[in-house]
Order: structure tokens, then sequence, then C-alpha cells
């Protein structure tokens, strides 16, 4: 009987769903276009939920920002948004590295080559602008119509394109195209009216045509006899396509072109072999590769069609061929790009996820990897990083790091045992911590959303034609078969049994060598058949000393691993261990390892920082030096600790031999007490260590300062750092010659007990 608006301070405004709480009458929960929100106050107060990536997206662009790009996207009634495809912190990426640069719905945006500061993007209906990211300002530049002109027909989400043969024009559509030579400060159409031009109300809803009198809606709705795609070919300036969501088609040709728009050529959708009249143009694309050749991508969804509708021509237009492929029945075709390197590698965005095809359409698969079978508006390639980035409608950004190898993809190379694929240059430099040291969201809560940067390192990514199994794995196949088909299945024998028990488990190893050919590392990797990723962390391996007991897991912080490597070349090689014997499955194939900050200019490595530091050589040979004091230390701990361990069970020696108790117990006491002064000197006093209180260093203590001095940083070892570790070295030293004597000591008098008829111990030869 009554209402009254409530309060929605901060919170999106167009809600779809609500639900409460029987128990608390100020509870509610909200979902809207821009996401879920509840109120615990009667919507005094919202609480947005913003760990869910749920966005929508229509189009997409990315930039050529260095060292890491920027992924823009204009979204369902959220603005546009951009932000960094990668950061250079421990986390990964999260909301706050992600900004608004354009109000209301946000439709195609676009960048300028050589220059990401400059952005275009555009609000529904084609209202376009220019944003400078360097300040954050937004001028409008929509062309507009002359004098005597009737109204622009922009569509909801208007086509523009960056002309791939000048950076600073640009080419936008209405129900005409639109040039402009100077980023939209002026234009010009360089065509008429390229649409059918109908009167919409007269058309048919529902079957039928409707009177005036019925309900009309159309204010918040695209107008219709539109321009939807835009594509110039990146070989011939001016040969320029253009796609109507009326069902046509129109090309000119650059000997042809005209500012009256007589000489467009125009296509007829319904002559298209299988395609609807008046189908919907979602894409067109020229060939990179073929000055003749362009791809359309159609759909009729909006009739009750809803075939993939996807196809070729090799003669700017006139003729048409399918490449659908085997692409399912009632998938919809939003988007088709070309890989710049391989002509016959192409993506397609889909209602139902992503598709990638290695012939040109012929036979596609769809991609897994976590990508979600929803529907992909769009699809933008990162030429630089081969990147493969799907804006998807209602599931956010999607993106499938360096896609190079599948260009290596073949029907041959899939029947090889293993193919390892070229790795992609990796980057050297330390992660900047933001919220914690740490990767994840730090302190901050399940609701902080954190999306994962690409592995760090070296990525590794090779192919297994079968699986790498057991000879008890291969028995166990044998014998499913053999009772699938009925048969009997036989007692191998004993000897197989055991060869079968024997049998360590077969490993992949990823070798890494340096520029000398000497192995940096091992990296292990799955043996099962298919595509693998592994990720080199650009480290040695540990240096630490390997007991025979594991240790329990660090309660704080990682397992024990190396520093980084130097910056240079590299290579790695895919290798397969069996039954104990090793054999090389492939070349090894070449990458460098480059400095984030400095160094590499044609990756756009930023400065390295604000003091210049150690060269990255010398910072590395410190690194070794580190390494070698680590290696003795930790074995030196060991050492100790067992030799401690040795000496409290020497008692039970003693307790069951039949030695004189007046001779020995004196020796024995004197080898213990000084034992434990060298575990003092070594580990510190534990009566001092136990309750906190400090103490003199240890050779651990300076390790571990010169550990927190260069293990987080490029910057290089300073003079106190040199002087720590040569420091620890030389007490080291000292600690090993006394530690080697106190052996000697305890098994000269071990021997002598078990000589006298004691039993043996535990570590010294047998009797």
């Amino acid at each position: 009987k009554t209402f009254e608006r409530m309060k929605e301070e901060s919170k999106h405004s167009d809600n779809h769903a609500m639900a409460f709480r029987a128990d608390d009458p100020d509870y509610l929960l909200v979902g809207t276009d821009g996401g879920l929100y509840e109120s615990f106050d009667l919507a005094e107060n919202w609480r947005f939920m913003a760990n869910l990536p749920v966005t929508q997206f229509y189009k997409m662009a990315v930039d050529d920002a260095e060292p890491f790009y920027n992924i823009y996207g204009g979204t369902q009634d959220n603005a546009t948004q951009g932000g960094p495809s990668r950061t250079d912190n421990v986390h990964g990426i999260q909301n706050s590295d992600w900004g608004i640069i354009l109000d209301w719905d946000g439709h195609q945006p676009a960048t300028e080559p050589g220059n990401p500061d400059i952005v275009y993007a555009q609000r529904q209906q084609g209202y376009l602008t220019r944003v400078d990211r360097t300040t954050g300002e937004i001028i409008d530049i929509q062309p507009q119509a002359g004098p005597g002109e009737g109204p622009e027909r922009y569509n909801w989400d208007a086509p523009i394109l960056v002309s791939p043969h000048q950076a600073t024009r640009l080419y936008f559509a209405s129900h005409r195209v639109w040039r402009s030579d100077d980023r939209g400060d002026s234009w010009q159409a360089i065509s008429g009216d390229l649409t059918r031009n109908q009167e919409r109300l007269t058309l048919p809803i529902m079957g039928q045509t409707q009177s005036w009198d019925n309900p009309w809606d159309i204010s918040a709705m695209s107008t219709y006899n539109t321009i939807t795609s835009l594509a110039e070919s990146p070989l011939v300036e001016g040969l320029i396509y253009a796609g109507t969501d009326d069902g046509l088609i129109q090309v000119i040709e650059p000997d042809t072109e005209a500012t009256n728009g007589n000489n467009w050529r125009t296509i007829e959708v319904g002559s298209l072999p299988g395609v609807p009249d008046g189908a919907f143009v979602n894409d067109i694309k020229a060939d990179l590769f073929d000055a003749d050749t362009v791809y359309v991508a159609l759909d009729h969804h909006k009739f009750g069609e809803f075939g993939p509708h996807l196809l070729r021509s090799r003669d700017r237009g006139r003729q048409w061929t399918s490449m659908r492929g085997n692409l399912p029945d009632r998938t919809l075709v939003w988007r088709l790009v070309q890989d710049h390197a391989r002509p016959e590698l192409f993506f397609a965005a889909t209602e139902f996820g992503i598709y990638f095809t290695i012939d040109a359409g012929s036979h596609w698969t769809q991609l897994q990897g976590g990508v979600p079978t929803i529907a992909f508006r769009d699809l933008a390639i990162q030429r630089r990083e081969n990147d493969l980035v799907g804006a998807s409608f209602g599931r956010s950004f999607y993106v499938l790091d360096d896609y190079s190898p599948l260009r290596e993809v073949s029907k041959q190379q899939l029947e090889q045992e293993a193919t390892l694929f070229a790795p992609r240059d990796a980057w050297w430099y330390f992660p900047r911590p933001h919220l914690a040291f740490e990767p994840g969201r730090g302190d901050q809560g399940a609701d902080h959303f954190v999306a994962p940067n690409p592995p760090f390192g070296a990525v590794l990514t090779y192919h297994l034609k079968d699986d790498i199994a057991t000879r008890e794995a291969v028995r166990q196949e044998q014998e499913k078969a053999a009772l699938e088909a009925e048969k009997a299945v036989a007692f191998p024998g004993w000897e197989a049994v055991e060869q079968e028990r024997r049998e360590p488990a077969p490993s992949i190893w990823l070798i890494v060598r340096d520029a000398e050919d000497r192995i940096v590392r091992r990296i292990p990797g799955p043996t099962d058949a298919g595509f693998h990723r592994v990720a080199w962390d650009l480290r040695y391996p540990t240096p630490n000393a390997v007991e025979l007991v594991e240790p329990p897991p660090p309660e704080w912080g990682e397992p024990p691993r190396g520093l980084m490597v130097a910056p240079g070349s590299y290579q790695i090689a895919l290798a397969v261990q069996t039954d104990g014997k090793t054999r090389m499955l492939s070349e090894p194939r070449r990458f460098e390892v480059k400095p984030l900050r400095g160094g590499a200019p044609n990756r756009g490595a930023t400065n390295r920082g604000a003091l210049a530091g150690a060269s990255p050589e010398e910072v590395a040979a410190f690194w070794r030096q580190y390494e070698v004091a680590v290696r003795e230390h930790t074995a030196m701990q060991v050492t100790v600790a067992r030799l401690m361990t040795r000496i409290e069970r020497m008692a039970g020696v003693i307790e069951h031999s039949r030695v004189d108790l007046l001779t020995i117990d004196p020796r024995f006491h004197e080898l213990r007490s000084s034992i434990l002064e060298l575990d003092g000197r070594f580990n510190g006093l534990r009566s001092k260590s136990e309750p906190g209180e400090k103490a003199p260093p240890t050779v651990g203590d300076r390790l571990f300062a010169v550990s927190r001095g260069v293990g987080l940083s490029t910057y290089g070892p300073t003079a106190s750092h040199r002087k720590i570790l040569e420091i620890a070295t030389t007490e080291m030293a000292a600690l090993r010659d006394e530690l080697e004597r106190h052996e000697r000591g305890f098994s000269e008098l071990v021997r002598e007990l078990i000589a006298a008829g004691a039993p043996w111990l535990e570590g010294e030869p047998l009797p």
C-alpha cells in the first residue's frame, strides 16, 4: 500500500535480485548489474562483495605499455575499465590495480600503437571519447551530423578501428563510416548510409507488425540499421570492410574511395553459404598475410537461429566459403582473431568458450585449462607477448599467456613421443611486497580479490604423446583390457612382480643449462600424456644439506631455496628417466633471462633503481659465494647435531661394555663436555637461546644477516655484506677444523669400546 525509497549510497542502482533473513529484519542481500551487496542496517549502508569476478565485458583492447601491457574493456552497465595484465608485486593483480576510465555502459575501446597513454573509450550508442592516461582527462570526439543532415544512428556497441597504417588515424561508424587523421579532433564521412535505412517501427515484432498504441520502449535500446563492424586491410591502405546489424557487408577499395559513398560495394549476407537473410555481422577481419582475404562472423539469434556462421572470402568479398569446420551446432561465434606469425592459426570467441584451429578452420579445438564455457564476446592478441586475452560476458577477463607453442602444433608433432616448445624470455627481478611479503591476500581476508600473475620466471611448455608408465601400470592396463575382453589374466611371475616393486617411479626432467653449458637446475615435470607447463623460478637449487630424515616444513616462510641466476642466455632440454635410465627427448631450446629494470630496452625495462648498485653479474657472483657458505654451514649443522645425538647414545655403549669405568668415564665426560662446548660456539648457548636472551652472533646469525641483506634485492652486496660473509667464512673454517678433530676423537673412543666387546654404534664402520 505504501512504499518509500531506500538509500543506495555507494551501491549500484540496477537491482535484479533480493534475499532476506527471517531472523534479521535489517538484513538485505541484493544482486545488481554491479555485483552483490549486503546491508545489515536496512539499506543505510552497503557492503560490496569485491571478490566475485563476474563482470560482463562486451569488447576489449590491449595496449603495448612496457614492461606489462594493459587490458581495457567495455562492460554492461559498469563503465569502461582498465588495468594491468601483470604486476611486479608478490600478490598478483588486485582490484586496486584496476580503474574506471569512462562512465555509463562501456563498449568497444581502442588503443594507439606506440603510445599507451592514449585510449579511446565509448559509452553506449556511440558516445566516443579520447582518454589521456597521463592526466585522466576525457574529451568527447563523437562525429556529429552536419547542417541539414538527419541524426546519426549508432549501434549500442559502435565499432572503432585504429588504422594499421597510421596510428593517429581512426575509423568510426554510425550508419556511415567516419575517418579522422588527428585522433578524432576532426572527422570526415567516407561513406553514405551503408545500411538498409528502414523505419524500424514498421518491422514485425513477435511475428507481426504492432499498433502504435502498443507499448514502445526504444530510448535505452540500440538503434537499428547501424554499422557493427569495421576492418582495414593491414596490407592495402584504404581497403575497408563494414558490416551492419541488418545483414549487409560493404567494401570499398582504395582506388574507388569517394566521400559520397557511391563507390562502396554491397554484399547481402543472405547470399553467403548457409547464412540467413538479415543476419547480424558480429565481426569482420582482414587477413594479415593476404590482401584479398577477409573473414566474417555472423549470428541470427535474435530471430531464434543459433548456428555458428564463420566464413572466408579470398577475393575481397565476392565469393565465400564456410570455415565453420567442426564447431558445434547452436554455438554463436562472436569474434575471430588471426595469429600474426602463423596464417592458419585462428581463435574464435563463441557463446560457449574459446576455440582454436591450426588449419584455418577445418578443425576446431576448444581451449581448456580453466576457461569457462560461457560467452566470450571478444578476443585480442597482444603481439609482443603472444598473449591471447578473452573478454567473457559474466566471468571477466581470461589471459592465455604465451600461446606461441600452438604455432608448432601439427598432426605430425602430436604423433612424436615428446615435444619441447621454445620458451618466452624471462624477466629477472624481485616481486615487490604490498600487503605482505608472501603471495596471496596478506591479512586482508578471503573477500580481498587477487588474480594471479603469470608464473614467475621461465615458463616451459612440453607435450607427451603417451603416459610415462611403470611396468606395474603397463601390466595393469593390459590386464584391464583382457578382463574387458573376457580373457583370463595370468600371474606374471615372482621375478616380474619383484621388478615392479624395485622399479623407481618414472620422471620427466627439464634440464636448464647456462651459456657455458653447465647444468643450473633440474626441474621435475608431470609424466602423463598431454600438454604441460612448468615454471623455473630462475633460481639455483637449494644449497642446504639433505638430512636422512626429512625435516618438517617450516612454520613460517618457504622451504630453503637457492638464489637467482645472473641475466643472460640459457637453454632448456627435456629428458625422461625410466627404470634408472635417462635419455633426452628433445634438442635444447634457448631463451634469455632479462633484467626487468635496466638492461632490456627492447622489452621496455624500466630504470633499475634509485641507486646504481653492482652489475647483475657481480650480484649473482656474490649470491654464489653465499650459497657455498650455506652449503658448508648446513652440512656442519647436521654433523654437529648428529655428533650431539651420538655422544648421548654413547652412554648406552658404555653401559653395555666391559671396560674399566675408572678409565673410560673421565675420557667420555671430557669428550662430551668438549662437544657440548663446540655446539655452544656453533649454535649459541642453549640456556640463553631458550628464553630468547641475546648472545654473541654465531656463523648462522651472520649468514642470516647476509640473506636478509641480499635475498630480496638486485642492488648487490654492500661493503657490510661482504665483510659479514668474510667473517662467517673465517669463523666457519676454524669451527670445521675443531669439528673434524672431535669426530676423530669420538670414533677412536667408540672403536676402543667395540674392540673391548661393547655393542656397535650406528654411524661407525661395521665391526
